[in-house]
């Protein structure tokens, strides 16, 4: 198995049998001639990314709901990827898929392709939740799948809750979270839900049918989220995932965190390598046309200077629970940040929401609040 000193393989599947109300992910509607012309330009994609010269040693499937392609397909873009660039023999793999696309021969497939890491979409072991949220599969399919998945012998089975559902009852969220601890996944993501702009649940705020709930009882659920998954065995590395060991912690989103570089292939596909970051079509007839011509589908990138690079640093690593290599920052960026920052640390200190010993790190208080803490920095680096 590889270490993760290399960098990550994205690749994108948009496909859905239908679009949560919540979700502003890149994702269409399942179709199989759609998804016929999408695998082939993915192939296309591929073969013309020979030239990024890049070492490969994670590769993630994420969409959409990578699962609603055939072993076959993931087969032919796997293929792709290994004869046009560089991925080393033991890459780490890690796949998506939805409780309802789980059945013991598309876990016999996805074993077969080599998948380390299966993540579910469970989102919520409760009925209403569920319906609210837009799943097709029930509370008790959720717990099939996971069951299913983790007798299948992956290395690591995550599972993903989504919390702070509008009127969400803390007894509601305890329940999930208790009922996931029995099943024992090696890992767990649980994000709080966000409304974004364009998706149905922002039409519905827009016209006064979603009250979202306020920030005190946001705040509740987060330290409810720790500490019931940290009294189950999971330690919180990053501020939405958790693991029961370090070995099933994910190789590949680390890279995200880390500022490691990363290539993405497929719809609306995000990149970076050192400080250069570019972007893939986020339409699919855009997309898959451009690739029919034989052009990269890219519809933008961007140079990011210093100032730029340690903003997203110190987001990126106050977000983790091993916080932010304070040496590194400066090193790397120019940026003291203690020095720059020295009263408004030293009050986050005081209020038990931040430890400093030689990184700046946030406790589980401090983590609730991570992005106004990020706010209230200055982290000009001049």
């Amino acid at each position: 198995m590889s270490s993760g000193g290399g960098a990550g393989l994205y690749l994108h599947v948009p496909f859905c049998s239908a679009v949560c109300p919540y979700c502003d992910f890149a994702v269409v509607p399942a179709d199989a001639s759609r998804s016929a012309r999408y695998v082939q330009a993915l192939l296309t994609e591929l073969a013309l990314l020979g030239e990024e010269e890049l070492s490969f040693d994670t590769i993630y499937f994420g969409g959409g709901t990578p699962s609603a392609l055939s072993r076959a397909d993931l087969e032919s873009i796997l293929a792709a990827a290994r004869r046009s660039l560089a991925v080393e023999d033991d890459a780490w793999l890690a796949l998506e898929a939805n409780p309802e696309d789980v059945d013991a021969a598309a876990l016999e497939g996805w074993r077969g392709l080599g998948v380390n890491m299966l993540s579910l979409g469970v989102q919520s072991f409760q009925a209403e939740e569920l319906r609210f949220l837009g799943r097709r599969h029930s509370a008790a399919e959720g717990e099939r799948a996971v069951r299913e998945a983790l007798t299948a012998g992956f290395d690591i089975v995550s599972v993903d809750l989504i919390f702070g559902l509008p009127g969400q009852e803390p007894e509601n969220l305890r329940d999930s979270i208790r009922r996931l601890a029995e099943l024992d996944p090696q890992h767990v993501s649980c994000y709080q839900l966000t409304v974004h702009e364009g998706t149905p649940f922002h039409r519905r705020r827009q016209q006064g049918r979603l009250l979202e709930l306020g920030e005190s009882s946001q705040g509740e659920l987060f330290e409810l989220v720790h500490s019931e998954l940290e009294a189950a065995g999971y330690s919180a590395y990053e501020v939405s995932n958790f693991a029961k060991t370090e070995d099933a912690r994910s190789l590949h989103n680390q890279k995200y965190w880390d500022h490691s570089s990363y290539l993405g292939a497929g719809l609306a596909a995000h990149s970076f390598s050192g400080r250069r970051r570019w972007w893939n079509e986020p339409d699919l007839e855009r997309y898959c046309s451009r690739l029919e011509r034989g052009e990269r589908p890219l519809a933008g990138g961007e140079e990011l200077d210093s100032s730029e690079l340690a903003l997203e640093a110190v987001m990126l690593g106050l977000r983790r629970s091993r916080g932010l290599d304070l040496d590194r920052l400066r090193a790397d960026y120019g940026l003291n940040l203690l020095e720059r920052n020295a009263a408004i640390i030293e009050s986050y200190v005081e209020d038990g929401l931040a430890v400093v010993d030689g990184r700046l790190r946030l406790t589980p208080r401090g983590l609730a609040v991570a992005d106004a803490v990020v706010r209230s920095l200055d982290l000009d680096p001049a």
